[in-house]
């Protein structure tokens, strides 16, 4: 068009016939343009429904799969945690142990990052060191990464804590790393990761965004890839939309990254520049004062002495965590059966200070379990511990009259201290 518009047209001949001869040939130019951008368009949303209907589709087989799975990391991270209890420190089987539980806390977290984006659970934030997990996430990536890729880390930070989802704040360095990694490709090059704190005395314009006055840690990571044109700067935040050759992405890392930042209250900016790289900064509020709990260890793990009904029909569960609460001095009658289970506990009520049930089992739920101890004697504690149910939540469980719902796997520690404050009828905050 002479406005420099794109048109589509549409060539119709006919043909005029006198005399049994063809005399005359006419020709009308149709613009279907509309209709090419009409037809596009429904291209575009057909492919962007697929793509919603493949999340969809993890996030009901995460659902699935949740129970077991956790329940199967549970006891991984368990048994790992009583060998490691068994070797001293400083020695290299005891350094694999401990890497060998970090590697199971991540795959749960990943199950817990596809439950959360398929909204089958809600995230907690809490107060965290931004440091650690950038140089974990970091650490991991190293092996997976080209060698022609330099990481260069200037973390600053280590002394700076925000609230936030610590599993999220993972995602995010993932995801920009490989992101940057794709951009230099086989060629490589250098991915610069810095972690500073900054502060802000007036409301504070960055890139077109603003960010009201205060303390924030702000995370960098730029790359010295292919950059990006202004086209594609202003789409990479949409859901679906990827530069990336077909099967390569779902498109929905960079909108995920974007989600998450806004949902900490931050903001995300991006700058590019086509051959020379892109740099992306994230600004999240910091919190200042804040001490971190010690970390776990064994003498600050609590003990007791009570007798503990343990219910869970699967028999490696039992056996782990019989292991490990008779280590901090509780005594435990293990059951695989409910219905078993049940018949001790009618048998000898007293003998008993706590119950602690699986919620999926054959023949009777942890719940019905639950609800029958509980009738024998309305005093006595349970605590419900489920892999993943969308049924039942914390809340529905404590109006049952159960004190506590804990969500597998869990490390000692943390089981440790939840088994304390319900014998002593203190308010679980882990």
């Amino acid at each position: 068009a002479a406005d420099g518009r794109i048109v589509w047209l549409r060539d119709i001949v006919s043909v005029v016939v006198e005399n049994d001869k063809a005399v005359k040939l006419r020709g009308v130019m149709i613009d279907i343009t509309e209709r090419k951008q009409a037809e596009e368009e429904k291209k575009r949303l057909e492919a962007q429904l697929r793509q919603a209907q493949k999340m969809e589709a993890i996030g009901t087989l995460a659902g699935g799969i949740a129970h077991d799975f956790n329940n199967i990391l549970a006891a991984l991270i368990g048994y790992t945690d009583l060998a490691k209890d068994d070797i001293p420190e400083g020695t290299v089987a005891h350094d694999n142990l401990e890497q060998s539980l970090l590697c199971c806390n991540r795959a749960k977290d990943l199950v817990q990052q596809i439950l959360t984006f398929s909204r089958k659970t809600e995230t907690e934030k809490e107060t965290v060191q931004i440091a650690p997990i950038v140089r974990e996430a970091l650490k991991m990536l190293r092996s997976s990464l080209p060698t022609t890729i330099d990481i260069q880390q200037n973390i600053e930070a280590d002394s700076s804590f925000a609230l936030a989802d610590p599993t999220q704040i993972h995602q995010i360095v993932l995801n920009l790393c490989t992101n940057a990694s794709y951009a230099m490709g086989e060629q490589g090059g250098v991915m610069e990761v810095n972690l500073i704190d900054i502060d802000f005395e007036t409301d504070t314009k960055v890139n077109n965004q603003w960010l009201k006055r205060g303390s924030y840690v702000k995370l960098t990571v730029s790359d010295t890839g292919c950059g990006m044109d202004e086209t594609t700067l202003e789409r990479i935040f949409e859901p679906f939309y990827t530069t990336k050759e077909v099967g390569k992405s779902t498109g929905m890392g960079l909108s995920v990254v974007h989600g998450i930042v806004e949902s900490h209250g931050g903001i995300i900016t991006v700058s590019s520049t086509p051959g020379k790289g892109t740099t992306f900064d994230i600004f999240l509020p910091r919190l200042g004062g804040v001490l971190l709990e010690e970390a776990e260890s064994s003498q600050s793990i609590p003990k007791g002495t009570e007798t503990i009904l343990l219910v869970d029909d699967e028999k490696v569960m039992v056996d782990m965590t019989k292991q490990m609460l008779e280590r901090l001095g509780y005594t435990v009658v293990g059951k695989t059966s409910p219905i078993d289970a049940l018949d001790a506990f009618q048998a000898e009520p007293n003998k008993f200070e706590l119950v602690i049930t699986d919620l999926a089992m054959p023949n009777m739920t942890g719940v019905q379990l639950a609800k029958e101890i509980i009738s024998i004697r309305p005093d006595i504690p349970v605590i419900l511990c489920t892999g993943f149910s969308e049924d039942i939540g914390p809340e529905e469980a404590k109006s049952m009259g159960i004190k506590e719902f804990v969500t597998k796997p869990v490390t000692k520690g943390k089981m440790a201290v939840i088994i304390r404050n319900v014998l002593d009828k203190k308010e679980v905050t882990v």
